[in-house]
Formats: structure tokens, sequence, C-alpha cells
């Protein structure tokens, strides 16, 4: 069985300053959003974005994954903690983002972007929709990096288990490791491809929130499962909950009839 290195989430002390490899990923994330978007751009002019519309999207897209991350990790999975510890709400280099609240952040942001550059909600879903699942990725890097969201125990003759010293001593999965290929490589490169076409509006919005949902819901039987809201524990864990209403809504998009394309 492999041991978990047990990373020190300091990268790089500069002084008083640390340096967490939790917010290097999630800058690598920003940067790989940044740099896809400026060549989806450049290659697909039917979405009406230039470089310079990318440096603002960007801006409104960081405040809504750090904000609405942070409130999606105290309202869905520990409310009961950050009522005792208010304080700790601020603390996010300590890690705790939850990606549900950061996507209903994120399309607050898109939102009034949208309206402020007269561009239609799901014009600007479907733009940055393939941009997201590295970002994705390098997140749950940063999660294996910080030695959380640890998975069920394992078989321990598979040979990728890992025992999580900071837990016990039983072979889990390694299931940010998991989610890291699945909800990031695997769905970046699918989404990617699907998206190089030109598509009736609102399908690559829909096809991104399908591929996540199936993809989320899939890890979770290989992730232990968060105690829920106010201490709650469920058959369906609290990440599946969450990702129903996406594939819903990504059948609906995908499924319903549109009449002609939108965003030329």
């Amino acid at each position: 069985m492999l041991i978990y290195p047990q990373f020190d989430p300091v990268a790089l002390h500069l002084g008083p300053l640390a340096v967490r490899w939790y917010g290097l990923m999630y800058l690598a994330g920003f940067m790989a959003f940044l740099w896809l978007g400026k060549a989806r751009a450049r290659t697909q002019p039917w979405h009406g974005m230039t470089a310079i519309n990318l440096d603002d999207l960007l801006f409104y897209g960081v405040l809504g994954v750090v904000l609405g991350g942070r409130l999606g990790q105290v309202v869905f999975y520990d409310p009961g903690y950050y009522l005792a510890h208010p304080l700790d709400i601020l603390a996010v280099w300590k890690g705790g983002m939850s990606f549900h609240g950061g996507f209903l952040g994120v399309l607050v942001a898109m939102w009034v972007w949208g309206r402020k550059h007269g561009k239609t909600f799901f014009q600007v879903t479907d733009f940055i929709a393939p941009l997201v699942p590295l970002g994705l990725m390098a997140g749950r890097i940063g999660n294996f990096i910080n030695g959380e969201l640890w998975g069920r125990v394992a078989d321990a003759t598979l040979p990728w288990v890992m025992v999580f010293p900071q837990v016990d001593n039983l072979p889990r999965h390694p299931s940010p490791l998991y989610q890291a290929a699945g909800e990031g490589l695997l769905l970046f490169i699918v989404l990617w491809i699907f998206s190089t076409r030109q598509r009736d509006i609102g399908r690559v919005s829909g096809f991104f929130l399908i591929g996540y949902g199936v993809l989320r819901a899939a890890a979770e039987f290989f992730r232990e499962p968060d105690a829920g809201i106010f201490g709650l524990s469920y058959t369906i864990s609290m990440g599946q909950w969450l990702s129903l209403p996406m594939i819903a809504v990504g059948l609906w998009l995908c499924l319903r009839k549109v009449p002609e394309r939108t965003n030329k």
C-alpha cells in the first residue's frame, strides 16, 4: 500500500508570508482559464469575445469562485462549526471550498458580467464552460496536497490505495486524485472537443452540467461522505444531492428545442 507523503501545505515562506500550495493551485486554475479563453476567443469568433473581455471576465469569475465557494462550504457542509467559529470563515488558506457554492457564485458573476456587456446568460456560460475543468483539476490536486477529502476504506490489494496517517491506518481511496482525473482532465478533454463546433445556445453549458454532475456523483462512492447539513447523515452524500439538479438542468438544456442559434 502507498503511504500519503504528508506534504507541507506551505510551498514557500517569504518572511512572515506563507505561500500555500492550495492557493497556488487556484492561481494555476485561473491562469489556465485565461490562456484557454484567449485561445477559444481567437479560434471561435462566433462567441464575440476578445482578449480584453477575458481579463474582465476572469476578475468577475474569481470573485464568484472565492465568495461562492467559501459560503457554500459554510452553508452546505460545516454550518455548525462555522457558527461556533465565525472568524474561520475568512481563513480560506486553510482549505474548505465547496464546488457547488463556487459554481453558484460564478453563475451570479457571469449574469452580472453579461448584463454589463450586452450578452445573454447562456452565451457567457457556453463560452466559459470548457475553461472550467482544468481549474477543477488544480483544486483537487490542492485538496490532495492539503491531505483532505480522503477516500473511503478500500480493498488493500488494490495497488493504488493509500494510507492517510492523519486519519487512521486503513487503506483508503485517494479520492481527490480520482476527482482530478474525472471532473478535471476527462471532462476537459470531452467538453473541449464537443465545443469546437458551434452549438445551439445552452448546449455546451448543458453538456458541462451533465458531465460534471455524473462524474462527481460517481466519485462520491469512493470519497468519505460528508456529514451533511447540521450533522445529518445521508445514504446519498451531500455532493450527490447537490449534483442531481445540475444533471436535471443539463438534460433540459441539451434536449430542449432551440429555434435558431442566438450566439452568432
